[in-house]
């Protein structure tokens, strides 16, 4: 053995081939302090052991190597972008070594590929990838660009155009796809990855392949004139701005380094890359979107431990209530191996769902994700049904009908009658009451809440709320299997709305004190999608979500929070409701529908709408970005604070992901409580007295005025 550690191992093979192994404790490799220090002097071992004829890169599980180690970036980018040049330069040197030393160095590459990965194989001569290969830049997706020499070597090696599409999408590619584009040199299957790169290191080694005159590509100027750099740097600026915009600075950096590095040397090129790396680390859109991955580790860890403690396993489901909604469960569960009856007393309900599910699946068949085989299994394991007898024999089933009480009470009653004494019942109510609910059912153990979000096919969340009844069996088994579903379930504990829509109703009420107050809902819109980074600002999102369901939810809203969400006098939203005004469903709510060339709603300004308002409102009044913002948003926060204070949400990082998996938050913001973080707590503490006369939306609570004097966080970091 020629070097040992806990991480890595190097031994010599036959005619002088030394094997690196990377093959860390636990279940993937990473790139962590300590890794990146093994490599080093590993690396250095074999730069002065004279015998050695060439290297071969592997790895001892099934992925090559996932990335960098992301739980050590928040603390390390505490610091001043000064100290993290160095940082960062210490860390990508040690690729620099790897791709200077004195024999050809061939990688194979098994599964995952990403980031720091990514660039260690970029850092070798030839790359020799399987089937299962999946390789990629993926660091914008955290604020950030590749830091270990990403932006160096892959325009060197596919060109400029390719490396700026790889870098600034995040998107992996597999090997075939990455041999096409130039990056792989040779595609085989993993019984024989080994054998192969093995056979390619041993024809560099005999001069068959020349590997000093591929090595030296990387280590000179893009090969790009004066015109064909204009043309390629100006496209690519133009398409990220288009996509990305102001808010995500990550690819435009990017971009921008590769073209002042293009004249450049690796050296040159290199220390512009670490200045770029430290730049996007000190930015908000970085720690938030760093956070944001952090979080998402966090639910699906606690997926992975319900999945393995749940005693009742779900392999059959059945959902009540077809339509768009069902329809959108029943494929979700199908889609994913778990077949469902879909239950409806309405034949024509049962032919929207089924509609529903086949428009769905025919997208994944036109985007290329599904064949016609595939497509017609998953129809086949949807079974709709006018019987309750089709659901006797099912594990888990999901209530989709009316939104009003005393009917789900009944189809709960009815259904439980039918199922197996440990079969679990759940309700994918929005706003009743779990526990209210429960009192219709003699096992009320088995019953809970699951709630998802439409369209169900796009939005990640499940709300899994848990009743004063629910058993952690039941709450462990539905988590599960919202997560086989594909999903991010969050637990949540009963109360009015639940956790996503308490929040989002205080926002409502902010918009609606805004517009009664003369402000025009479309500059608000503007403002909240523009500025602050909402997909839709808060009358649009009304309008798709439907004036009736907004109006209806109020009384619930109201009722459960009597002094905080009592009904506004004048309300907009029952003005447009009370005018038969309901939004996208009816063509008409605060903007006025029609359909585009591609049969989608297209939205504009009515005039009608402007009128009924002027009848309830004060005269236009000019309101700045700041004030709208504030206004609208204070609520929603408070809530959320409100929300975590009493226990509703588990932590800050479940409030966080629920608003922007659930909601569409802005992800470059983190989340409510890390944009707190952000703007400082005793800022927002002085932000909302400011508006406290407002109403009780606008009041903090005791504690975070506490936690704001005392300089605390919602997050460590």
């Amino acid at each position: 053995m020629m070097y040992q550690s806990p991480r890595i191992t190097v031994e010599k093979l036959a005619d002088g081939i030394a094997k690196f192994t990377f093959n860390a404790e636990g279940s993937v490799n990473k790139f962590d302090q300590q890794t990146l220090a093994d490599c080093k002097a590993a690396l250095e071992q074999l730069q002065q052991d004279k015998s050695v004829t060439g290297v071969l890169f592997t790895s001892g599980k099934d992925n090559f190597i996932v990335g960098a180690d992301i739980t050590e970036f928040l603390p390390i980018f505490q610091r001043d972008e000064q100290e993290l040049i160095p940082w960062i330069k210490q860390a990508s040197d040690v690729f620099d070594l790897c791709e200077d030393l004195p024999v050809p160095t061939v990688v194979a590459i098994s599964g995952f590929a990403l980031g720091g990965g990514c660039e260690w194989t970029l850092a070798c001569d030839y790359r020799v990838g399987d089937s299962s290969t999946k390789i990629g830049l993926p660091e914008v997706k955290l604020g950030l660009m590749p830091g270990f020499g990403g932006t160096v070597r892959l325009p060197r090696i596919i060109g400029a155009d390719n490396a700026m599409e790889w870098i600034t999408t995040g998107k992996d590619r597999n090997a075939v796809k990455a041999q096409q584009e130039g990056l792989i040199d040779a595609v085989t299957t993993p019984d024989k990855l080994e054998t192969v790169a093995l056979s390619m290191l041993k024809d560099a080694i005999a001069g068959k392949l020349d590997w000093q005159k591929k090595r030296a590509v990387k280590l000179q100027p893009l090969k790009l004139n004066k015109t064909e750099a204009t043309m390629s740097f100006t496209t690519a600026k133009g398409m990220v701005f288009a996509t990305a915009g102001k808010h995500y600075p990550a690819p435009m950096v990017a971009v921008q380094t590769i073209e002042a590095a293009a004249g450049l040397d690796r050296a040159g090129a290199m220390a512009l890359e670490n200045q770029g790396f430290a730049k996007l680390a000190k930015t908000d859109a970085a720690t938030a979107q760093i956070g944001l991955f952090l979080n998402d580790q966090l639910i699906k860890s606690k997926a992975k431990k319900a999945a393995k403690t749940a005693s009742k396993a779900v392999h059959k489901a059945a959902v009540l209530g077809a339509g768009i909604m069902g329809g959108g469960i029943a494929y979700q569960s199908a889609s994913k191996g778990v077949p469902a009856v879909m239950k409806d007393i309405n034949q024509q309900a049962l032919e929207l769902g089924m509609g529903e599910a086949t428009k769905l699946l025919a997208k994944q068949v036109e985007r290329g994700r599904l064949d016609a085989v595939g497509m017609a299994k998953v129809i086949a394991s949807i079974t709709p049904s006018l019987s309750y007898e089709s659901v006797k024999d099912v594990d888990i089933v999901v209530e989709a009908v009316v939104e009003n009480p005393k009917i789900k009470g009944a189809v709960l009653k009815e259904t439980e009658a039918l199922l197996s004494d440990d079969a679990i019942l759940t309700s994918n109510t929005s706003t009743i009451s779990i526990n209210s609910l429960a009192e219709n059912l003699s096992r009320p153990q088995n019953f809970c809440g699951m709630h998802f979000f439409n369209p169900v096919h796009r939005m990640p969340l499940v709300e899994v709320i848990r009743g004063k009844d629910t058993s952690d069996e039941t709450v462990a088994a539905v988590v599960a299997y919202a997560a086989k579903m594909g999903k991010s379930p969050i637990v949540v504990n009963d109360c009015p709305g639940f956790f996503v829509n308490r929040v989002l109703f205080p926002y409502f009420a902010g918009f609606s004190k805004l517009v009664l107050d003369g402000a025009d809902f479309t500059q608000i819109d503007k403002v909240m999608e523009k500025q602050f980074g909402w997909p839709m600002g808060p009358a649009y999102l009304l309008d798709v979500v439907g004036l009736d369901t907004a109006f209806h939810c109020t009384d619930v809203m109201a009722a459960g929070f009597p002094t905080r969400m009592a009904k506004l006098d004048n309300d907009p939203v029952a003005a447009m409701y009370q005018a038969n005004r309901y939004g996208q469903k009816n063509g008409f709510g605060f903007y006025a529908y029609s359909k585009d060339a591609k049969g989608k709603p297209k939205k504009a300004v009515d005039d009608a709408s402007r009128a009924l308002l002027a009848a309830i409102c004060h005269s236009t009044t000019e309101f700045s970005a700041d004030e709208i913002i504030a206004r609208t948003m204070v609520p929603m926060i408070n809530e959320t604070i409100r929300c975590l204070e009493e226990g509703i949400v588990a932590s800050a990082a479940e409030a966080d992901m629920g608003l922007i998996y659930g909601l569409g938050f802005p992800p470059f913001r983190g989340g409510p409580l890390r944009y707190v973080d952000t703007i400082g707590l005793a800022n927002f503490v002085a932000l909302a007295d400011k508006y406290a006369h407002l109403g009780e939306i606008y009041q903090v609570t005791d504690k975070t005025r506490a936690m704001a004097a005392d300089g605390q966080r919602f997050f460590p970091v």
